[in-house]
Order: C-alpha cells, then sequence, then structure tokens
C-alpha cells in the first residue's frame, strides 16, 4: 500500500525498477549506536549514528528527528525545573491542556518524568508508561455547591469503628471555634465552599485536600478547609493537602503554613502543621527563582504551559547529516564554523577528572585507539582549533553503545523509570560549574588530533 501510494504521487515516468527496490527494503543492514537514554549530551555531540545502505539510513532521518527533538525538548526543560525547586519539592506535570494535541501531550508526560518530574495529571500517560498520577479537585467542583443541604450523603463512620456521625454538622461547630482563633467573622466562609469540602471529604476520607482558592484564601477557602479536616480528625481520619492557583504563591504559603501550625497547637494536633501544600498558575522557572529567593512553604509544584510547550526554547536543533559514504568521509562546508560537520564514523569518549565530574567530551575517529586514564591528550577543542590543548582525564567513558543490528534489538533497552533515574544520575554528575542554570561554564567538545586533520584535508 506504502509503494502504491508512492506511485502515485511520485512523477509518472519514475522507472518501476525504483519502486520494485522500494519494496524489498528493510533493516536487517542497519546499525544504530546512541548514547544511553537518559544522557546528558552537549551540543556538537553525536548521540546516534546510524550505519546502512544509504536510501535506508536516508528514510530514516524524519522518524528519528521527530522521536529525539520534542522528547530530549521536555526532558531537557522538565531537569531545568528539577534543578531550580531542588530535590525536595514535589513536581507535578499537569500540561495535557495546553500540550501541542494528544501525541504531543502524552510525550510530554513521559519525558517530563525522566526529566525528573515525580508525577503527572494524565491519567493515560499513567495508564501507559506506569507514571505516579496525582490530582487536585476543581474550582467548577466547589462553585458546584452552593449549601449544606446539597450534601448528600452527609454522614461518615469513625475510622475506628461506630455509628456514622454527620460530618456537615460537625464540620460547622469546628468552622465557629477556626474562625474564633483566627479572629475572622464565620459568615465571610462561603457556605457552598464548605459544603464541597465536606461532600469530598465524605467521599475521600483518607484523601481529603483544599483547593482553597476559588473565593477568599484568608476568609473562606482556609477556615473551611481546617474546619472539615479538624472534623475528620476526630473521627480518626488525616487530610493530605491544599492547593492554591492564585495570587502571591509564596506569601500565601507561608500564612498557611502559620494557620495550619497555629491550628495544630491550639487544638493539639501535632500533624496539622506540616499538611503539604501544593501550588499551580502558570508556573515558570522564574516563579521557582522567586520561591527560593523569597522563601516559602511549599511542598508540591504542578507545572504545565511552561513545561509542555517549552516557551524558552519551542524546538530542539537537532539534525542528522551524512559524514561517511563508501569508506570516504564527507564535510558540509559552510562559513559558520558551528555548522560545519564533523566527518567521519566517530567514538566519542566523556573524560572525568579526579573528583568524578565529567569536563569534557571527546570526538575520535572509529579506528583510534581508546584513549586511557591518566594518559596525557593532546586534542583541539571545538571553538579553538587553531590551538592544541593537553589535557589528562582520571576515567574514560565511551558514551555510545550499540542498540540495533542485523534487524535485532542487540542491547536491553531500559524501563522508564531506570532511563528517569540514570537522567538525575548524569546531571547530578555536572560540576556545579556546568549544571547552574545561569552564566554556566561553557562544557567543552573536542576532537583529536588525527579527526581534526581529517577536517583540514577536507576542508
Amino acid at each position: 500500500a506504502d509503494v502504491a501510494y508512492l506511485r502515485s504521487v511520485l512523477p509518472s515516468n519514475t522507472d518501476d525498477a525504483f519502486f520494485d527496490y522500494l519494496a524489498t527494503l528493510d533493516a536487517s543492514e542497519v546499525t544504530v549506536t546512541a548514547v544511553p537514554e537518559g544522557s546528558v549530551v552537549f551540543a556538537r555531540v553525536p548521540f546516534l549514528q546510524v550505519k546502512g545502505p544509504l536510501l535506508v539510513v536516508q528514510l530514516l532521518e524524519t522518524t528519528l528527528l521527530c522521536l529525539v527533538n520534542y522528547a530530549s525538548l521536555v526532558a531537557t526543560n522538565a531537569a531545568r525545573f528539577r534543578l531550580l525547586a531542588g530535590p525536595d519539592v514535589k513536581l507535578m506535570e499537569m500540561g495535557l491542556r495546553r500540550a501541542q494535541g494528544p501525541d504531543g501531550a502524552l510525550s510530554a508526560s513521559k519525558y517530563s518524568y525522566i526529566g525528573g518530574f515525580d508525577c503527572t495529571s494524565n491519567i493515560l500517560a499513567g495508564k501507559l508508561y506506569g507514571i505516579p498520577v496525582r490530582g487536585t479537585i476543581a474550582h467548577s467542583f466547589v462553585m458546584s455547591f452552593r449549601s449544606l443541604e446539597e450534601v448528600q450523603p452527609r454522614e461518615l463512620p469513625p475510622r475506628a469503628g461506630g455509628d456514622p456521625v454527620d460530618l456537615a454538622a460537625l464540620a460547622v461547630s469546628w468552622l465557629q471555634r477556626v474562625c474564633d482563633l483566627l479572629q475572622t467573622p464565620p459568615a465571610k466562609a462561603n457556605q457552598g465552599e464548605l459544603a464541597a469540602f465536606v461532600s469530598y471529604a465524605v467521599t475521600f476520607p483518607c484523601d481529603f485536600q483544599g483547593l482553597l482558592d476559588t473565593y477568599c484564601v484568608r476568609r473562606s477557602g482556609l477556615p473551611n478547609f481546617c474546619a472539615v479536616a479538624l472534623a475528620l480528625h476526630q473521627l480518626g481520619y488525616q487530610a493530605i493537602g491544599v492547593r492554591l492557583d492564585s495570587g502571591d504563591l509564596a506569601r500565601q504559603s507561608k500564612e498557611i503554613r502559620r494557620v495550619f501550625r497555629e491550628c495544630g497547637a491550639h487544638f493539639q494536633v501535632p500533624w496539622f502543621g506540616t499538611i503539604p501544600i501544593a501550588v499551580s498558575n502558570d508556573i515558570s522557572e522564574q516563579s521557582l527563582e522567586e520561591f527560593r529567593r523569597e522563601g516559602s512553604e511549599i511542598d508540591m509544584i504542578g507545572i504545565g504551559t511552561n513545561l509542555v510547550t517549552c516557551p524558552l526554547q519551542p524546538s530542539l536543533g537537532c539534525v542528522y547529516k551524512l559524514v561517511e559514504v563508501n569508506g570516504s568521509p564527507c564535510l558540509k562546508l559552510t562559513e559558520d564554523e558551528e555548522k560545519m560537520t564533523i566527518p567521519g564514523m566517530k567514538t566519542i569518549y566523556r573524560l572525568y577528572d579526579a573528583a568524578g565530574h565529567p569536563f569534557m567530551d571527546l570526538m575520535a575517529l572509529e579506528e583510534e585507539p581508546s584513549p586511557s586514564a591518566g594518559q596525557e591528550l593532546g586534542i583541539r577543542v571545538l571553538g579553538r582549533l587553531g590551538e592544541t590543548t593537553k589535557v589528562i582525564p582520571s576515567t574514560v567513558e565511551p558514551l555510545h553503545r550499540t542498540y540495533f543490528r542485523d534487524g535485532q534489538v542487540c542491547e536491553p533497552l531500559p524501563s522508564l523509570p531506570e532511563v528517569r533515574t540514570h537522567a538525575q544520575v548524569s546531571l547530578n554528575l555536572l560540576s556545579p560549574a556546568h549544571r547552574r542554570l545561569h552564566e554556566p561554564q561553557p562544557y567543552p567538545v573536542a576532537v583529536t588530533e588525527r579527526l581534526h586533520r581529517l577536517f583540514l584535508e577536507l576542508r
């Protein structure tokens, strides 16, 4: 069917033998080597090499670039958010509604997880890939209630057993006590919001959480949540968190934490002061920097638009270039040195210093002997090809592995959690100077003297 379609769109005088040849193509002569998925890769370093018949490997170009470009972009973007948030804050991907279609959304969920996010709001991604799923109640749920009379059912048995208790009535009594403590009038607490919280708590007493900013955090959302959470506590249950979706998130988180601690101390509920606080609302890298600068009590951050659409860099510029044909190295010439290809089939090495940090990636021709740890190397750094640099690596690591040969996958493919772990280990190995997001120290990529000579001869 594919060949028939190509016949219909190619010029009518195309040789029939060409279509006969297309029908015989397979991947048995293709070999693919690549860095392991989740590895840190720097500019100009080939992270995937494909060998095989020219027509076959040319047909793979668009597919491979489509598969790696957006995935690598999102994983990198997620890694930046993880570095800014630090290791202790939970990150939730929630960009499904803003992503570039369902395929983009599923890819974003998967590769955000690789980049360091903890969970996703995309239930289908959870089902397909095993990513932990999390979510919170919606503003529309809170707004759909008007009064406590709408709550059905409203009775909840104590966790330890016994007769059911009217949770709505119990929450109303606690609301008065909470408002007295906070010195806010109970009449300002929205009754529909209280009803929504009670309804949710009756249904999910072990997973009760509150969305605090549908109306007013200080006068309504916070006292209503505390009242229901304390009513649940009286019956043996424990609330699991709150979410904020508007306003000055860092400042509000500190105020909410203060109220939780005050309620915990006053009503003798020790765990109340540690209720997790989650935030969302168009979170960006700048937002995370502000949280860190101002200080906050935020435990979880939900990020959507600025994660899955990657506004800081909408696309990743991976390219697929011919470097050798029939044993002859090839070079694409241009006045822009950064766009010149590095000729020949290459082996890539990562060089580590004595502290265990990678300090340089080295490209060598495939037939060259591997550099050795402790051995002085004369190399040429890209961007400074006119001068020789001497380096002595403490450890040398070949970056590429062969994953596909003779039509078969020949290297065990890691699971998604294994890829995620590898990504975090790779990032943590970088020195702080290379890992910082603002004005990082450039990571050098170099070529061997022999590869440099080949480059000069071809040019």
